[in-house]
């Protein structure tokens, strides 16, 4: 599993002209999802991202989590991370899980972010979505379960 998670002032999600989900200051996290995540490995991420400490303290120090801001989540589902641009100039997305099991641990990964206690907005699985956001930093962490989770 591979997230991208952008401290966000807004960020908001379209599908079909109309805004399908939007938050206020929060994270905005692009999710993929390889064939090999499970529900175990789809659990500690998202323990991970509930406790990172990356929103500003008094000082100016990234010591704050998502719930000592009130912060809220825009998920979207986001296979292009799984691209392999090694050969040739055209990405091969072999590495992204097929879509009915990506499906399946994106939005159990969005269960288990609100039963962290997080309001999460998402966008549709597979949809065309046009995502707008206002990063805050910039901040951006890449999270992938092969460097963080010890199989």
């Amino acid at each position: 599993m591979k997230t991208v998670i952008q401290r966000v002032k807004r960020a908001s999600v379209e599908i079909d002209g109309r805004i399908h989900g939007s938050i206020e200051r929060g994270y905005m996290i692009l999710v993929g999802i390889s064939d090999t995540d499970d529900a175990a490995i789809v659990e500690k991420m998202a323990q991970k991202i509930a406790k990172l400490r990356i929103f500003e303290d008094e000082n100016g120090k990234m010591n704050l989590n998502l719930e000592q801001i009130n912060g809220k989540i825009l998920s979207i589902s986001q296979f292009t991370l799984y691209a392999d641009c090694r050969k040739g100039n055209r990405p091969s997305f072999d590495g992204a899980g097929k879509p009915e099991h990506a499906e399946q641990m994106y939005l159990y990964f969005n269960a288990c972010m609100r039963n962290e206690g997080y309001i999460v907005e998402e966008g549709i699985f597979g949809a065309d979505m046009q995502v707008e956001l206002l990063n805050d930093g910039p901040v951006t962490m890449i999270l992938d379960s092969d460097e963080i989770i010890k199989r």
